[in-house]
């Protein structure tokens, strides 16, 4: 098995999710920002390139509104800016819709991609999904990412739910799911992680009834 060619995403951790519209519920959100502090750490110190997406609407928007307060990084992001390899800004769920990520990624030689920030519900698990038919291989870290309760005309689901029930979907097919300390020793050791199947996962789920 090849080493992996690994760039570290964090997606969209900006102050809309802390003092905005949408707080993050679960895992808390002091915990999962400072998992991503750790993951930025341990990208720097592995050369692991860095690149930080911010979702920005326009200056009318409710929500992400470009300049807006809740628009700019958390803080603990935002020190990491002049460091980042590359900075994107996006207005779709996926980090890969309407945006050069896919041709810098390929530039650069990238070929598994790990997704940090939020939200776990909306475009961590949309860009997982995108970066299937890409051909790049994908990592999440389910303490770096987070979810918000949800409630519609189709039913309610609290962000605990939301969170592991996504994380169980994305490892059950789309990325290898881990943790932020599993994941940075993986990148000291050129360690590559792998993810279960969906047969596999199929068989196990009827096996806990």
């Amino acid at each position: 098995m090849s080493t992996p060619r690994r760039a570290l995403i964090v997606i969209d951790a900006q102050q809309e999710y802390f003092d905005g519209l949408l707080p993050i519920q679960f895992p808390a959100r002091g915990d999962s920002i400072a998992s991503i502090q750790t993951a930025l750490d341990a990208a720097q110190q592995t050369d692991t390139p860095v690149v930080l997406v911010q979702h920005e609407l326009p200056a009318d928007a409710p929500v992400f509104a470009y300049g807006a307060p809740t628009w700019q990084n958390h803080p603990t992001v935002a020190a990491y800016e002049n460091a980042a390899a590359k900075r994107i800004s996006k207005r779709f769920s996926s980090i890969f819709a309407d945006t050069d990520l896919e041709v810098w990624l390929r530039e650069q030689n990238i070929d598994t991609i790990t997704l940090a920030g939020y939200m776990t519900n909306n475009c961590v698990v949309a860009s997982a999904a995108a970066a299937e038919p890409l051909g790049f291989a994908v990592e999440v870290l389910a303490d770096a990412t987070g979810a918000i309760d949800l409630a519609n005309e189709a039913g309610t689901a609290p962000a605990r739910q939301v969170h592991e029930t996504l994380m169980a979907l994305l490892h059950s097919n789309w990325a290898a799911v881990t943790d932020t300390a599993i994941w940075a020793t993986a990148l000291r050791t050129s360690a590559t992680l792998t993810k279960s199947d969906l047969v596999t996962s199929a068989a196990q789920g009827r096996s806990t009834r």
